[in-house]
């Protein structure tokens, strides 16, 4: 059976990004996928203009609004 994984090649060394194959030898058929600009490892930031500006108004819990104020309940 054919299996798949996800690794990142740098420099002559194979980098897994999740789980790794459980075999000590194997055959292998390498796909190269054309270069980003963005690194895999780099993590999303948001822009400095809204960053630490967010609210949390309700949780998924309780609603935000009253129950007594729904009118599509009356």
């Amino acid at each position: 059976m054919l299996k798949s994984y996800e690794a990142i090649y740098d420099n002559g060394q194979v980098k897994w990004l999740e789980d790794t194959p459980k075999v000590t030898c194997a055959c292998v058929i390498i796909t190269i996928l054309e270069e980003s600009n963005k690194s895999v490892f780099s993590r999303r930031q948001p822009p400095e203009f809204i960053a630490g500006k967010g609210k949390t108004l309700g949780d998924i819990v309780s609603p935000i609004v009253d129950e007594d104020d729904w009118e599509c309940l009356k």
